[in-house]
This record gives C-alpha cells, structure tokens and sequence, in this order.
C-alpha cells in the first residue's frame, strides 16, 4: 500500500537502536511513495548534566539507529533527514519534534512489551497517542 492522503509525507519515525531502526524502515517503506515522503527520523537520548560514559554511549545508540534507518532510505532513493534528541520525556521529545518539523503524522512500529501495562504505566506509545495533536500512525508489526 502506498501513502496517497499526504499522511506519511512528512512524518517523524522515532528509532530507538540500529534493529528497531531496520524493523521500523521495513514496516515504513511498504506504506509510503518514495517521491512524494521525507522522514524526519529521530532517537531520544535522556537528558544528563555531564558528559559521561553512559551519556555517550546512549548518543552513539541514538546516532547509529538514526544512520542506519538514513542508510537504508538511502538505498531505496528516499531522502530522510535525521535528529537526536535531548530529554527528560521520551514522548514529549518526539512530539516537540514533530511540531518544529510541520510533521503530518508521528509514524512508529511497536517495540514490544506489554500493551496492558503501557497503557497502566502511561508508556511511550499512550503518551504518543494522548498528548500529540499530531496524527499517529502504528504501523504494522512482522508477523515473522
């Protein structure tokens, strides 16, 4: 299926590792026209006062997921910009993203984990769907 409302013509595609970021690419491409969408691909790194070990590894995940989605957009002739983001809350992060960037949709592929306790514990993918004015858009999971 490919996107013709303008739905996915400019969405933001939250990462959050190099796999997540192939498995994502993988359920986006088949959903949209490569000549009329540009991604705007982002990983969140929490917020730290100091630049410390664990703070760089977290911006090197981040940078390696958001170069490894570009790389295989690349491939397929889709032009996609990139972003790590700095913050405290994950979702409020991407959502601020997606305002700055005229974002027509927010565009993401479940990780996993219990749909129960996200929607107890207000994970991630509930804050996304509340608190967005942005239209969100789960995209289908590998039935693999």
């Amino acid at each position: 299926m490919t996107d013709r409302s303008g739905l996915l013509t400019r969405p933001v595609v939250p990462v959050s590792d190099a796999d997540d970021a192939v498995e994502t690419y993988d359920a986006l491409r088949p959903e949209i026209d490569p000549d009329c969408c540009q991604p705007l691909v982002v990983s969140v790194v929490a917020a730290s006062g100091a630049d410390d070990t664990p703070q760089r590894a977290a911006t090197n995940r981040a940078t390696d997921a958001v170069d490894r989605f570009a790389s295989l957009a690349a491939a397929d002739g889709i032009a996609v910009d990139t972003d790590v983001l700095t913050g405290d809350d994950i979702a409020a992060s991407i959502i601020d993203a997606a305002t700055a960037a005229g974002a027509s949709a927010i565009a993401f592929h479940s990780r996993g984990g219990s749909d129960w306790l996200d929607v107890v514990a207000g994970g991630v993918r509930t804050a996304l769907i509340v608190k967005s004015d942005c239209p969100v858009v789960v995209l289908p999971a590998d039935e693999r």
